[in-house]
């Protein structure tokens, strides 16, 4: 069971729409004399995908059995649907898209301009699974830089869990809560990467190295972080308040964070000092 639902009537059309739009010769097959649409046949559709036509016909007369995903992708495959089609076409059938193709470390030179443009309000560009992947200098001097010499020293759960110096620069009273909110949004990170070897690694060493996390971890939370409140205990400015922001890139494992200021806060004149005094003052690790 997929806890999703088919949806037989918008999978009925879009189906049909696809094949309308797939053209005999894309797909190696002949003209005929006797072709009334410029798309493909059911039966056609059928042979490519390797099923009975009975079965794919009553699939678009929105009938029959939920298509499994082995069939979905024959489908995918059969009507040329790109990534997107392919995810929308896995979404109408009551199944989870397969994971796409991982973006890595790899940070766009648009999205690096973007970071430099936005001198006034720390940003950074994390992974799904917590990597720092890029900072502007608002950022390192808000957060401080990251280790990038140790296996998981850019990562902030590992960081999180493993090094009490990061935690002194937050409440002790949301620490719980920070680590909550930490392991649900990894949760959700290794549940998108199914079988990938370094989110499983970073899982095992967490859990081999905090017992505060493994026993996070077997709670099952499961939660995507996209935008919180925090407070941040800084040596220079003070504490200070700040919304987080996380915009998702279309990939998925790569994300943009924004540190900016809550209404009715002092935060935006703390941060401009931050700016003055710039990240040579900054001691302590975000």
């Amino acid at each position: 069971m997929t806890g999703m639902t088919i949806n037989r009537r918008e999978l009925a059309d879009f189906l049909r729409c696809s094949r309308d739009r797939v053209r005999p010769q894309d797909v190696g097959l002949p003209l005929g004399p006797r072709r009334r649409t410029p798309g493909l046949r059911r039966e056609e559709v059928a042979q490519l995908a390797g099923m009975s036509a009975d079965y794919y016909i009553r699939l678009e007369q929105a009938r029959g059995p939920q298509p499994s995903p082995q069939m979905l992708s024959a489908l995918a495959r059969a009507l040329r649907l790109s990534a997107d089609e392919r995810d929308h076409l896995y979404l109408l059938a009551g199944h989870r898209p397969p994971a796409g193709h991982a973006t890595g470390d790899h940070v766009s030179p648009g999205l690096l301009h973007l970071l430099d443009q936005l001198s006034a309000t720390p940003a950074q560009v994390l992974s799904d699974l917590g990597d720092v992947l890029a900072q502007n200098p608002m950022a390192r001097a808000l957060l401080g830089g990251v280790c990038t010499v140790s296996e998981h020293g850019r990562n902030v759960v590992w960081r999180w869990f493993t090094d009490p110096a990061v935690r002194g620069a937050y409440p002790a009273e949301e620490h719980d809560h920070y680590s909550r909110l930490h392991v649900a949004d990894l949760r959700a990170a290794t549940g998108r990467r199914a079988g990938d070897l370094a989110a499983a690694r970073l899982v095992e060493r967490l859990s081999e190295a905090s017992d505060e996390f493994s026993a996070l971890w077997q709670l099952h939370e499961v939660a995507v972080r996209r935008r919180t409140r925090m407070r941040v205990l800084h040596d220079v400015i003070g504490p200070v308040d700040l919304d987080c922001q996380v915009l998702l890139a279309p990939e998925g494992d790569q994300r943009l964070v924004l540190f900016t200021p809550p209404p009715g806060t002092d935060t935006a004149s703390r941060l401009g000092l931050l700016e003055v005094v710039g990240t040579e003052q900054f001691t302590v690790a975000g």
